[in-house]
């Protein structure tokens, strides 16, 4: 129980309390600097590499559940976060005007938040637009949450110990990558008329899904080694297409140089770092 615990507690910082900052920060400044908001994302996204890599992927071929278990249960959570992302851009591009000029969700430069409605909505001044665009975002960055806290977890049940070096690192990098996640969803919707608390409490309960995905990952990966196997390997799919497909690229278009390139390989530096220093 004490384990259930500081599993709960920690995935509450990196989600709820880590968007919720996030939030804060957006309602207190209404704007973020792309560039400092790219090196950031980079960064997270090169050590989530090295941890699903040469961590999670390592541990999952560890249980001797076979190579095509592990490819396998990667195949699953790529495909699984792909079809979310098709289900909120679907949802979203229901909401857009059928202007010809008016941007699709997930074109530039934000497919992880939908950065785009954002702007078109701003530009023409539409409050309603903004509170949409805003409740995408906060839908979108809650079911992301999901197989993010599924990675805490499997990597919970595999290491015993919550507080070790790669562990703990994976859920602070997911709470640092939640923060320019909370702003973008803080500022539509304050700018599209809720009060500034009720954004931000709006903003902090779309990291609630990382406390139950770490449950979930935590509850497959204890009843065997097969189920360990499938919990490491479809959090590694999930992680890794979130960063290849999602992350990694915004990063790349909110600064469009080799300047994301460089943060992200020393990203990987710093995670091989932490993993066998």
């Amino acid at each position: 129980m004490e384990h259930l615990e500081m599993l709960v507690w920690v995935t509450f910082l990196a989600g709820v309390v880590g968007t919720g900052l996030g939030g804060v920060i957006g309602a207190i400044f209404k704007s973020d600097s792309p560039v400092v908001i790219s090196l950031l994302l980079s960064f997270a996204a090169g050590v989530m590499i090295s941890i699903v890599c040469f961590d999670l992927v390592h541990a999952a071929l560890d249980t001797k559940a076979g190579l095509y278990w592990v490819l396998g249960g990667m195949s699953v959570g790529i495909a699984g976060v792909c079809l979310l992302n098709y289900a909120i851009d679907r949802h979203a591009n229901s909401h857009v005007p059928k202007e010809p000029d008016h941007p699709k969700t997930a074109d530039c430069p934000g497919e992880l938040i939908h950065l785009d409605h954002l702007v078109e909505h701003k530009r023409k001044g539409e409050k309603v637009g903004l509170f949409i665009a805003g409740m995408v975002m906060a839908s979108a960055i809650a079911l992301h949450n999901l197989p993010e806290g599924m990675t805490i977890g499997a990597s919970f049940v595999y290491t015993d110990d919550l507080l070790s070096g790669p562990t703990l690192l994976l859920a602070w990098l997911i709470g640092l990558h939640n923060i320019p996640e909370g702003m973008a969803v803080a500022v539509p919707l304050i700018s599209g008329g809720m009060g500034r608390p009720k954004a931000v409490l709006v903003t902090a309960a779309s990291g609630i899904p990382i406390i139950l995905g770490a449950l979930l990952g935590f509850w497959i990966g204890d009843v065997g080694p097969h189920g360990l196997c499938l919990s490491l390997s479809f959090a590694s799919g999930a992680m890794l297409y979130v960063v290849f497909g999602e992350i990694f690229p915004q990063a790349v278009l909110l600064c469009k140089s080799k300047v994301p390139a460089f943060s992200l390989l020393a990203g990987m530096i710093v995670g091989m770092l932490v993993i066998f220093a």
